[in-house]
C-alpha cells in the first residue's frame, strides 16, 4: 500500500460552517502506479496538536480490490498538506 505518513493528493469537500470531508484520494503504489482510493466512510474526526502543529485526523472506511481498509488521513491546518498517515489492519 506504499509508504506511510507520507503525502498524498486528496479531493475533499469544505461545508459553509469549515468542517472538511475526504471523498478520495490519490496515492503512488512502491511501483510508482498511482492508486485511487474513494472513501465509503469518515467514521470519526479529531483534532491534534503537537509542537505547535494542528492537524485533524480522519479515520476512514474504503474497498479496495473487494477488501475492507481502515486508515487514517492527516490534514495538516497550516500547510493545507494530506498524508496517509497509518493503515489499520
Amino acid at each position: 500500500m506504499g509508504e506511510l505518513n507520507t503525502p498524498i493528493d486528496v479531493i475533499s469537500v469544505c461545508a459553509a460552517d469549515g468542517q472538511i470531508k475526504p471523498l478520495r484520494f490519490r496515492m503512488e503504489e512502491e511501483d510508482h502506479r498511482l492508486r485511487r482510493v474513494d472513501i465509503d466512510q469518515v467514521i470519526s474526526t479529531r483534532k491534534i496538536q503537537y509542537v505547535g502543529i494542528e492537524a485533524q485526523i480522519f479515520l476512514c472506511r474504503a474497498t479496495v480490490e473487494g477488501k475492507e481498509w481502515l486508515f487514517e488521513l492527516k490534514y495538516t491546518i497550516r500547510s493545507h498538506c494530506w498524508c496517509l498517515f497509518r493503515r489499520i489492519l
